[in-house]
């Protein structure tokens, strides 16, 4: 059996999959201060839906947040309630402070004194290293004296973790193997991240944030995973492997070395579901967003392959890693509605979080969310439980959005409806971020909505970008754990090699990539399945890269693709221009867990009945469906899907069937 668990920001949610397919799904309320609690609360739950012993589960697959909780929580004013470990950082000797010198770049344009995110390491704790290295080797070898001298006083600071960052250290990691050997023999205890070995690009202010990020971190996330172990081994478990921000898994021991590589670990899962069930559909060019509790993660799939980026920037701070190209909105059903000065209705992006909640919860909330505007809309019933057993409380909903009602000086039913659309109105600018911003027409996708909130709001979206097809899975609520589940093995190998004119030949470059290929898959710990190239490119002089994936180690393929990549994006190609290769990267996947999803272990049988919703200020009779619509159900708007995970909104204008694997396919006619 294949089991999935994924921390969300409101909910735990956990996938079984049997031998035979049949797939089984529970959820359980997050418990932030100590994630590992409701991770067990949803596995026991699910495990006794499907009637299954501990002892049968293979496989244990794990996405969570601890890493980006304390990212997030660290730059805001208050101190976290689980901080990062107390921070070292060596760098070479003249450039302790690149971390906090940043890039010229601020964070707000017009806004003069508004600063970036603190460093992990503060001043004090930052440390020069007595060496110099350069692009083509050393220039001042590591000074045994001064090194001892700057040893003894890092020593005297105790620090919990440190960073080693030297200058192109990427090209040249001897000196920062030595210091390390050092920094380990002084402070056998002290968590230690290198440079080289986590990052392997150029760009010394990314390479040292990542570090020092990964640093910080790490300790707090081995924690979490002992802590996790310990209560997996004594229930009969697995240990868990941990979804990467790359999409893939990788061993517990390795997350907990490198916890920069779990920031996007959440989100990762989710993207890896829909291009399961995407493929399974037979759809090439998908459009996903995932609306859970706390956020809204859009993707692109294209032509059955999802984007790969190999530097983003998280609550501010540059992460120089491979990760799927995911962008983050805070628009989730937790998000809390407000009045700025202005007077204007605004959502998010804080969020109600697992506790207190939306007021409709009933666990204290009392400021209005987008779950509790949908409520007092009617399009969540609250005659039955939410999935993960909780019961909505529409008076509580109405009295939290009637609050924010007075303030805006707005009719109940006009400021719910108002909360509605700014949430949508928040999805869709993200979602043309990924598409119309880049060159990319949305017309020509289907819309893919996951999370437990987001076939509520998919077809609204899909008709104000123009498209036409909607897929809503059956597992659609808990779509990040089901790609948990199916989700394979991962390593990745990264170098900034610098190849132009003379040197960029084909056999260099294969050369490199045979290198690369060669240091994943030794670090996958299993045969590769598959082996997937990125190389990044730019015209020479250019600032930033564009990368092309999987394409022969030939020059001239690789410009041709390049310059197809960068006419999209920007309007234009430059045949004269000299082009340089900057970084290759190397994904190594392992074999692929089987599914064959056949329907769900506890079948509800199908039940019809209407409700009433309001639609554009006026309240429609709606037919409500609940249980599991078998395969060929016409669905017509307006109408409602109470699924057990999530909810599915189908206006007027929207039809479709259910197909065999329980995805709810709209279409938009007339």
């Amino acid at each position: 059996m294949l089991l999935g668990v994924d921390v969300g920001g409101t909910f735990t949610d956990a996938v079984l999959i049997a031998g035979d397919g049949t797939m089984t799904t529970a959820k359980a309320p997050s418990t932030p201060h100590a994630q590992h609690e409701g991770v067990i609360v949803a596995v026991e739950a699910v495990l006794a839906r499907a009637g299954a012993r501990a002892e049968r589960v293979r496989r244990f697959a794990h996405g969570m947040t601890v890493a980006t909780n304390a990212l997030l929580e660290f730059s805001e004013a208050h101190p976290p309630a689980n901080p990062p470990a107390r921070t070292a950082l060596v760098a070479t000797d003249g450039f302790t402070d690149i971390v906090e010198l940043g890039r010229q770049a601020r964070p707000s344009l017009y806004r003069l004194c508004e600063t970036g995110p603190a460093p992990f390491a503060p001043s004090h704790l930052r440390f020069g290293a007595p060496e110099r290295m350069g692009p083509d080797g050393p220039l001042r070898e590591l000074d045994a004296d001064a090194t001892a001298a700057m040893l003894e006083r890092l020593a005297q600071a105790a620090p919990e973790a440190v960073a080693v960052v030297l200058l192109h250290s990427y090209a040249h990691p001897a000196h920062e193997r030595a210091l390390g050997e050092l920094i380990a023999q002084r402070l056998p205890s002290a968590h230690i991240s290198l440079s080289h070995e986590l990052v392997g690009t150029f760009r010394e202010y990314e390479r040292a944030a990542t570090t020092e990020l990964d640093a910080a971190l790490s300790p707090l996330l081995g924690s979490y995973l002992r802590s996790l172990e310990t209560r997996t081994r004594e229930r009969g478990l697995p240990t868990a492997e941990v979804m990467q921000s790359s999409g893939g898994l990788t061993d517990a021991r390795h997350a907990a070395a490198h916890a920069a590589l779990t920031v996007l670990s959440g989100p990762a899962g989710g993207v890896s579901g829909a291009l399961l069930l995407s493929e399974a559909a037979g759809e090439r060019d998908v459009l996903c967003f995932d609306m859970g509790g706390t956020s809204c993660d859009v993707c692109v799939i294209e032509g059955g392959r999802i984007a790969q980026s190999g530097e983003r920037t998280v609550a501010g701070r540059p992460l120089a890693l491979p990760t799927l190209d995911i962008h983050t909105v805070g628009a989730g059903g937790g998000s809390l509605a407000w009045r700025d000065r202005g007077g204007a209705l605004r959502v998010g992006p804080e969020s109600a979080g697992a506790q207190p909640g939306p007021a409709a919860y009933g666990r204290g909330g009392r400021r209005a969310t987008v779950t509790d505007a949908n409520v007092v809309l009617g399009r969540l019933p609250c005659d039955t439980p939410l999935a993960g057993g909780v019961r909505l409380d529409a008076r509580a909903a109405e009295r939290a959005v009637g609050a924010l009602a007075s303030e805006l000086d707005l009719g109940l039913f006009a400021c719910a409806e108002g909360i509605v659309r700014v949430a949508e109105t928040e999805m869709r600018r993200a979602l043309a971020v990924m598409t119309v911003e880049r060159g990319i027409d949305p017309r020509r996708f289907a819309l893919m909505p996951f999370g437990g909130a987001g076939p509520l709001h998919a077809a609204a979206i899909a008709g104000e970008l123009g498209i036409d097809r909607v897929l809503c899975p059956r597992a659609g609520g808990v779509l990040s754990a089901l790609g948990l589940a199916g989700a394979a093995a991962r390593r990745d190998a990264t170098r900034t090699v610098m190849l132009a004119g003379a040197s960029f030949t084909s056999e260099h470059v294969a050369r490199e990539v045979s290198r690369l290929t060669d240091r994943a898959c030794a670090q996958l710990g299993e045969p590769a399945a598959r082996v997937s190239v990125r190389f990044e490119l730019r015209y020479r002089g250019q600032a930033f890269e564009l990368a092309v994936d999987d394409e022969p180690a030939d020059p001239a393929r690789l410009r041709e693709s390049f310059e197809l990549a960068h006419e999209q994006r920007y309007g234009y190609r430059d045949g004269d221009a000299e082009l340089e290769l900057v970084t290759i990267g190397v994904s190594a996947l392992g074999k692929q867990p089987p599914l064959r999803l056949h329907g769900t272990a506890t079948r509800e049988a199908p039940r019809a009945s209407t409700t009433g919703v309001m639609w554009n200020g006026e309240w429609i009779e709606t037919r409500l469906w609940r249980g599991e619509l078998p395969a060929g159900t016409r669905v017509v708007g307006p109408a409602l899907y109470a699924m057990r995970d999530s909810t599915l909104l189908v206006p007027r204008g929207w039809r479709g069937t259910v197909d065999e694997r329980g995805t709810v396919v709209l279409e938009r006619y007339g």
